[in-house]
């Protein structure tokens, strides 16, 4: 009788394990907008600057009306709210940044772009947004290139200052300044 319950025990807890472990090894589909980085400078310890965002798609959809609807606060990505870091004190639209965390908002219109930085942090979309934590916005305007961006991107360009944050989608480009 023992036997045959340390048997039934033993076989128990194999399965059990056995179930677990077949358990662990699943994961989540691919992130339809991946998660991506893009810093300045893009190699090296020296960082000044990262952004954190997700890259939508645009599948068909059209800039400023399905997706990024123009005159309305866009959280410049998928997902969570876009996360700039600034690793060093830097200017942005006249304004000084200090180091830390913050969320980039933008407002996307046809001829020109708002580009938003917050205090607000860690939201998704742009629930939690608060106009009162804003700590600097400034107004650039929109380019065309000559190749469609499927994916939203963004990357760094060296100036003589600081740096230009290039953000591009469809064929639509903006280039946000930050100086030193």
């Amino acid at each position: 009788m023992k036997t045959t319950r340390l048997i039934t025990t033993l076989a128990f807890a194999f399965m059990m394990l056995f179930s677990f472990n077949a358990e662990a090894q699943k994961f989540a589909g691919l992130d339809k907008s991946p998660l991506d980085l893009a810093s300045f400078p893009n190699r090296g310890s020296d960082k000044l600057i990262k952004v954190f965002y997700s890259r939508p798609q645009l599948k068909g959809r059209t800039v400023g009306k399905e997706i990024a609807p123009y005159g309305k606060l866009w959280r410049t990505g998928a997902n969570d709210a876009t996360q700039i870091q600034f690793l060093t004190d830097m200017k942005f639209g006249g304004k000084s940044i200090t180091t830390g965390a913050y969320s980039l908002f933008t407002i996307p219109g046809e001829k020109e772009w708002t580009v938003i930085i917050s205090s607000d942090v860690d939201n998704w979309a742009t629930r939690g947004y608060d106009e009162s934590n804003e700590v600097a916005r400034v107004t650039v305007p929109v380019t065309m290139g000559d190749e469609s961006l499927e994916a939203f991107s963004m990357t760094f360009e060296a100036t003589d200052d600081g740096a230009h944050l290039h953000m591009g989608w469809d064929k639509i480009r903006i280039s946000v300044p930050f100086t030193k």
